[in-house]
């Protein structure tokens, strides 16, 4: 048998390696169920900003009713135009005019159903409450009121979307799916190349190589992502050369940073691209938006990768007018960082001065030799 054959040899082997992979997966298991119940089972708001546009003596009220309870972080603007720009660029999810006789709320799903839909119900409550209120107020002694005062009271309160979704993507999932994909593709090439590269002897042209190939692989991603995105028709009113720029940025950021953590930690170091995929992906903003998730997981989860990436995707296709500076920054950093890891651990000295096994294979093949498998029993 050869030194590294690790074939089992025995039942009571086989059995605790058995056990040892069943243990191993329930662990697994129970640490990602706690993590994603515990980040999304029951997300709540919080400090999610909205604006508000108010006469000066009403300011005071309107901010203590929205704020009251954490849920709303207002913030005062002075005509509906200026509010429907903070919209438009991202400042706030949407805001209430409350200077004419009936308030008027303003809303962008494209920046999340679940803020659009919070922002609805808890205007629809507040103006049923004060229209019941007022009806209250203006009954006659008899429990009357005239005809007109009834259709003014239980019409629907004015509602406009500033910044809706397509009818290509109704309920704004489309970027949770398409994180997952550029998450789990970028963490498969990760790994291949992780197998791959270290088979060729350490120099700078391996390094040039690995590095070639990353951007190479960077750059497909993102044209497979653009091509099936036109399939469904999302994103066909975005600019197609910025989106395809952004979505190549992500994928280098993913696969770079997890090549970088293969070459510092060896195969282990793969787990990064997992931990993108599993983890990230759930606090990334795109399903769940980071004001509903809890402190920790809004903070991690806007400086990851796809985190970064949601939100720079998001106000590309939807919010042109929204600074991405930030977001793209985030995922520069990721992908620099793991470019010059990979660049950096293929200049170092080899100092073990070893052959590769693909060296191996074809210095035999020249000399004429028999090429001997490396697990292959003598």
């Amino acid at each position: 048998m050869t030194e590294g054959d690790d074939r089992i040899r025995s039942v009571r082997q086989f059995r605790r390696f058995a056990v040892a992979v069943c243990l191993a997966g329930a662990l697994v298991q129970l640490g990602l169920t706690a993590y994603y119940l515990g980040m999304g089972h029951k997300a709540k708001p919080h400090d999610v900003p909205v604006g508000v546009v108010a006469p000066v003596d009403r300011q005071a009220a309107v901010l203590d009713l929205l704020e009251r309870d954490g849920v709303f972080e207002a913030e005062i603007y002075g005509s509906v135009d200026r509010l429907r720009t903070a919209i438009k660029t991202r400042e706030v999810y949407g805001g209430v005019d409350v200077t004419g006789t009936q308030p008027h709320l303003y809303v962008a799903s494209a920046a999340g159903p679940a803020a659009a839909s919070l922002l609805r119900a808890t205007y629809t409550g507040v103006v049923a409450q004060q229209n019941a209120g007022q009806l209250a107020r203006t009954a006659t002694p008899g429990g009357t009121v005239s005809v007109a005062q009834a259709q003014a009271l239980i019409t629907p309160p004015p509602v406009t979307d500033v910044v809706p979704l397509p009818p290509d993507d109704v309920n704004g999932a489309s970027l949770g799916f398409l994180t997952q994909a550029l998450a789990l593709g970028g963490t498969i090439a990760s790994v291949g190349l992780g197998r791959l590269i270290p088979r060729t002897r350490r120099s700078w042209r391996r390094g040039l190589g690995h590095l070639t190939t990353l951007i190479v692989y960077a750059l497909g991603s993102a044209a497979v992502v653009l091509w099936s995105m036109s399939w469904f028709g999302v994103g066909s009113g975005a600019n197609q050369a910025g989106t395809f720029g952004i979505f190549a940025l992500v994928s280098l950021a993913i696969t770079a940073s997890t090549a970088g953590a293969v070459a510092l930690f060896g195969p282990g170091g793969a787990l990064l691209g997992g931990l993108y995929f599993t983890v990230g992906t759930v606090i990334s903003g795109a399903s769940i938006l980071p004001e509903f998730l809890p402190a920790f997981g809004r903070a991690v989860g806007e400086n990851l990768p796809t985190g970064a990436g949601v939100q720079a995707v998001r106000d590309d296709l939807y919010f042109p007018a929204a600074p991405i500076a930030g977001h793209l920054g985030v995922l520069a950093l990721y992908a620099g960082i793991g470019c010059l890891l990979v660049l950096v651990t293929n200049l170092l000295p080899n100092r073990a001065d070893r052959t590769s096994e693909l060296d191996l294979e074809v210095r035999d093949r020249i000399e004429g030799n028999e090429v001997r498998e490396p697990d292959a029993i003598p």
